[in-house]
């Protein structure tokens, strides 16, 4: 699944291509995909017309802000966004596509058919679920580390599935809470209320700090994942945990070990991130 370093890579690439378009017309291929409102032919109707005025992005959802509404879209699994001609040939994956005035096309595909779009007014975009749901995003102005520890310590969950509770902290994911705790050099199944508070500085630190390197880098490309225009992320290059299963501890030398958190798969070097203390 994208991550916030993907999502805001395709956002990124989505602003070049798209921001100052009018959208001319839609085509809706599997209406599942539409979720508010729930008649596919009234998101057609409302979204006509609509000017691209500017794209944003909150924890792993893009945020089309258009002249009168707000089109959230999750990419969940594999959904992508890229721009087409309309004579170039539409894949059977394909599931919604914006015909834009320029005579682009905005062409939304998913093989898995997990992704969202909830079309809102904008006030109402902001009030309503999925938005409403999330916690801070890491690179919000409102971001506050401070605020967040006392949310984590009240916990008894342990700090990986904390970490990816989106209602906690919106963004991260498998990779990058692997990535964030093998760097604070705690173990993921420590308890929230067992961790100091110069432990969680840390944490969130590098869960921010990981975030940042991952975006400059375009994400990270495990299976399908590239970004509007096609291009890979190159971050796997730099995983320190992640995927690392059996190789050497880049911090002690110690093979990478793989667990199960809650179903996940997690990897951890069990020299440098301990239970001690838990």
């Amino acid at each position: 699944m994208p991550e916030l370093p993907e999502v805001e890579t395709v956002r990124r690439t989505l602003k070049e291509l798209v921001v100052g378009e009018i959208i001319h017309d839609v085509t809706v291929n599997w209406s599942k995909i539409i979720k508010h409102p729930d008649d596919s032919q009234r998101f057609i109707e409302l979204i006509k017309g609509e000017y691209i005025q500017d794209i944003h992005r909150k924890g792993k959802f893009l945020l089309f802000e258009l002249t009168h509404y707000t089109l959230v879209s999750h990419l969940r699994m594999e959904g992508k966004y890229s721009v087409f001609q309309p004579s170039e040939p539409i894949n059977k994956h394909v599931h919604v596509v914006f015909d834009l005035k320029s005579g682009k096309q905005l062409r939304y595909q998913d093989v898995r058919k997990f992704g969202t779009m909830h079309l809102f007014s904008k006030e109402e975009a902001k009030t309503s679920k999925p938005l409403s749901l999330l916690g801070p995003d890491p690179f919000e102005d409102n971001y506050s580390i401070e605020r967040i520890i006392p949310l984590i310590q009240k916990s008894d969950r342990v700090i990986k599935n904390i970490l990816l509770d989106q209602q906690v902290i919106a963004g991260l994911g498998n990779i990058y809470v692997d990535e964030t705790l093998f760097r604070a050099q705690i173990h993921p199944l420590r308890k929230g209320s067992s961790l100091s508070d110069t432990e969680l500085r840390v944490i969130l630190a590098e869960a921010k700090q990981t975030l940042t390197e991952a975006v400059e880098q375009g994400g990270t490309t495990i299976r399908s994942y590239v970004n509007t225009q096609g291009k890979m992320g190159m971050f796997q290059q730099q995983l320190f945990a992640y995927g690392q299963e059996n190789k050497p501890c880049k911090r002690c030398g110690h093979p990478i070990s793989k667990m199960k958190v809650s179903n996940r798969g997690t990897h951890i070097c069990e020299v440098c991130q301990t239970l001690d203390n838990s």
